[in-house]
């Protein structure tokens, strides 16, 4: 039998990083984290997965087109 005890790297799937928000912002988070029962951090990675999934991008500006 074998009593080997196995360890194997652990994959990073998240990494930590801080910004600043404007206080009401933060406030609305925490609101909406209140209502939907969510942590703050899962509302802030939805909606910044919704936003790089839906962003368009513009080269340029009015003025140079």
């Amino acid at each position: 039998m074998n009593d080997d005890f196995i360890v194997t790297p652990k994959e990073e799937k998240s990494v930590t990083i801080s910004i600043r928000i404007d206080k009401t912002l933060q406030i609305k988070l925490d609101e909406l984290s209140s209502r939907s029962n969510r942590s703050r951090n899962e509302l802030i990675n939805m909606a910044l997965e919704y936003a790089l999934k839906n962003v368009k991008f513009i080269n340029g500006t009015k003025k140079e087109q």
